[in-house]
């Protein structure tokens, strides 16, 4: 069983503060700034260049990958670190439609992450006329599953509201109708459980300053199903994924499996940074993490609903129906969370009106829950809010 108490006490929270915002970038693992600290001044200070070898440097992107994998059901050797999430996507989305030669579309739908669609967009428009982008509800990805379909791009947990795609039977009806199957794990990822292999899926994408806690622009992660391992051609050959790097060749050859969807020189000290968070990570169950969290979630909605009925949940109220947030929709969300925050909630918001709360078991318990329910519930009875430095708008929100 995991002890989350155990966990909660390897994060460096401020006092007084409660951190609902993990789904958007995690907080500071405690053993995180000497892990860095000693990679700088002994690895980097001492070593310098050597370090590549000397420190393993060059292996880190797979090592963490496969740490990452077991949270994500990957089969060993089949993660990779590296480069920014939009990048994986466009590597992934690539070497998918290469896969589907003779097809055109990919389809997504309206709740994916807008940055996934501004690639995708992208990438077709490089590749020519006849190539199309199909961006449907949510609930309607399912039926248009169709034989002239070549990519199926989905994030499968709703960055909004929270809501999960059934990867496991979309994979499948994608794959009855020959289409290949890119997964973004952005807000799933030490979220819920998610199995790769079992699901068949045949690539998948995500980052780690969410729910993996690697910091601020912390690396993305590429999963390449095995039996495409060896076939998928990176449409970014960077460097790092050419077959031997030190060569030199003005040729390039992919490298073996996962190694070719490498691209650029791997970000170090953000993968040390990673190392920590994952050492916590070690520590539980994903099966654990995914009742807590769900009970959590119930929890919170349990108490807005019975003490701010001007809030309406916009998260499916089934618990395994979604991720690890819980959205409230409210005209004036912006300044209501600007009115949180301000007295040591931090959640998010999203445009045009979701207010948006993140449950990470390893550091959140059920004391923050009703601090924050509580918390909540005077600044709505009260209209805290309605306040005008709560209504500037900043430019992150």
């Amino acid at each position: 069983m995991s002890d989350f108490s155990a966990t909660k006490a390897m994060f460096d929270l401020p006092e007084g503060m409660i951190y609902l915002d993990g789904n958007s970038l995690g907080p500071l693992p405690k053993t995180a700034a000497n892990h860095v600290e000693n990679m700088i001044r002994k690895e980097w200070g001492e070593m310098l260049i050597t370090g590549w070898n000397k420190a393993g440097w060059m292996q880190k992107p797979t090592a963490i990958g496969d740490r990452i994998g077991r949270l994500i059901g990957a089969e060993p050797g089949h993660v990779v670190m590296g480069d920014t999430l939009s990048i994986k996507v466009y590597q992934a989305v690539a070497s998918a439609l290469e896969l589907n030669p003779d097809r055109k579309v990919v389809l997504s739908d309206s709740g994916n992450f807008p940055s996934d669609l501004y690639i995708v967009q992208g990438l077709l428009k490089s590749l020519g006329p006849g190539y199309e982008l199909r961006v449907v509800d949510p609930e309607e990805v399912e039926a248009n599953i169709t034989e002239d379909l070549a990519v199926l791009m989905l994030t499968e947990v709703d960055y909004r509201s929270g809501r999960m795609h059934d990867m496991k039977t979309l994979t499948a009806r994608a794959h009855e109708k020959g289409v290949v199957t890119v997964w973004d794990l952005a807000h799933s990822a030490g979220a819920v459980p998610v199995d790769l292999a079992g699901c068949n899926a045949d690539f998948a994408v995500g980052c780690s300053y969410k729910y993996l806690n690697s910091g601020p622009g912390g690396p993305a992660f590429i999963y390449v199903a095995p039996r495409h391992a060896e076939t998928a051609r990176p449409a970014l050959s960077g460097w790092l994924g050419h077959e031997a790097p030190f060569a030199f060749d003005l040729d390039y050859r992919p490298g073996r499996g996962i190694e070719r969807m490498r691209v650029g020189t791997p970000p170090v000290i953000q993968l040390t940074a990673l190392e920590a968070s994952m050492d916590i990570w070690d520590m539980v169950e994903m099966a654990d993490v995914r009742a807590k969290s769900i009970a959590l979630c119930d929890r919170f909605i349990a108490g807005v609903e019975a003490s701010c009925p001007q809030l309406t949940l916009a998260s499916p109220r089934d618990g395994t129906a979604r991720g690890s947030q819980v959205s409230f929709a409210f005209e004036e969300g912006y300044a209501a969370m600007q009115a949180l925050i301000a007295r040591g909630v931090i959640g998010d918001f999203r445009a045009p009106n979701i207010m948006r709360f993140g449950f990470t078991p390893l550091y959140i318990d059920e004391g923050d829950v009703d601090g924050a329910v509580e918390i909540l519930a005077e600044i709505m009875k009260k209209r805290i809010w309605d306040q005008p430095e709560y209504k500037v708008r900043a430019a992150v929100t």
